[in-house]
């Protein structure tokens, strides 16, 4: 009965790696997408600006390009998806406040909300809840938001709480309330 139950022991184990180990390689190869997705908007931004007529030339560059990579790469390099690319850096300048811990589905969603508060608060939503908000497409739940943003001493302590990150620790507000 004890080798059984070693077996077993052993088998639950070795299932956890493998769980573990996907898991690992899933999160690791979706950042790896997030990051390219906002270097090829770095690179856009940087080449557009480099233009004369921007607004004219930018919307040269990214057809000409999507017309390059998509027979070569599918329709993930597609125009609107260059044209997120672009908001992507525009959005998150700064490589390190890209969050390893959300995937690209979730990053278009961010980018989507104009407010950089709403969405600072969002991110942080998704990241606290292990992405799940972001994934049901109802972390844009504007009433949650508006409840909390209405109260002026949380705007306040928005306002003054910005961490050296840049992002505003939300989540010990609402936990102190």
């Amino acid at each position: 009965m004890n080798e059984i139950q070693d077996i077993q022991s052993l088998y639950n184990e070795v299932r956890e790696i493998i769980a573990s180990a996907r898991q690992n390689a899933t999160r690791s190869v979706d950042f790896c997408r997030v990051q390219m997705y906002w270097n090829i908007g770095k690179r856009i931004l940087e080449t557009e600006q480099a233009g004369r007529e921007r607004a004219e030339y930018g919307a040269y560059l990214l057809k000409n390009l999507a017309k390059r990579l998509e027979p070569e790469y599918g329709s993930g390099f597609s125009v609107r998806q260059l044209e997120m690319c672009r908001q992507f850096y525009r959005t998150y300048p700064i490589a390190n406040t890209v969050c390893s811990q959300l995937n690209w589905s979730q990053y278009k969603l961010l980018i989507s909300i104009p407010d950089e508060y709403k969405r600072e608060y969002y991110q942080l939503e998704a990241i606290n809840n292990g992405g799940y908000i972001v994934k049901k497409r109802a972390f844009i739940s504007l009433k949650r938001w508006q409840e909390f943003i209405d109260d002026k001493r949380n705007r306040r302590e928005l306002y003054y709480n910005k961490g050296e990150n840049g992002i505003v620790n939300i989540m010990t507000f609402l936990d102190d309330m």
